[in-house]
């Protein structure tokens, strides 16, 4: 009979560690600077929140081919205790394809969480700091509110916007523009 493996200290998981653990219940893990992170499902607002975020980001992105979408669950790692699963992150292209490997991905463009009741403090908190390391951007998505914060590397505050957002990645000739208030619509089906 096989000993059972002992679970790490928190700060001291691994992305190898919380892969072999990994149970198949519909939780979403991740691993910041050595700490487990477990996320429950989300709603069905977050979803389709998030789907319609992906719709405009990907059509954007499938006119001026500087980058490629994904969406989650799909792991992203930042070294041995950084492993993560945003909800939509935006990756350059290598070599003019879009990544087929988390080990292609050093640096994101974007990425974007929509805010959940039991993720707002991860996602404003230690996520937030992670990002702000490893990405252009990083928006928060708050469906309640009807605001996105936008942060950047550096930042102290947001930048909260209600009415547009534009965001132009190097390379596009143009900036994707989101009319917040339509967004919004989308999202609530008004």
């Amino acid at each position: 009979m096989a000993m059972p493996r002992t679970m790490p200290a928190q700060g001291e998981w691994t992305v190898e560690d919380m892969w072999a653990l990994l149970p198949d219940d519909g939780n979403r893990y991740e691993v910041i600077d050595g700490v487990l992170y477990v996320t429950p499902s989300p709603t069905d607002d977050h979803q389709d929140a998030l789907g319609i975020l992906f719709a405009r980001v990907r059509q954007y992105l499938e006119r001026y081919a500087v980058a490629w979408v994904r969406f989650a669950p799909a792991d992203v790692r930042f070294g041995p205790k950084r492993g993560v699963q945003p909800d939509l992150y935006v990756a350059p292209l290598v070599d003019g394809r879009r990544p087929h490997r988390w080990q292609e991905i050093t640096h994101l463009l974007l990425v974007a969480e929509v805010l959940s009741p039991g993720t707002a403090s991860r996602d404003r908190g230690v996520k937030r700091r992670l990002y702000q390391e490893v990405a252009d951007e990083y928006w928060i998505v708050d469906i309640d509110a009807r605001i996105i914060e936008r942060w950047r590397p550096g930042d102290k505050r947001p930048e909260v916007l209600d009415t547009a957002l534009t965001w132009q990645p190097a390379g596009a000739v143009e900036p994707l523009t989101l009319d917040l208030p339509a967004f919004f619509r989308e999202v609530w089906d008004e």
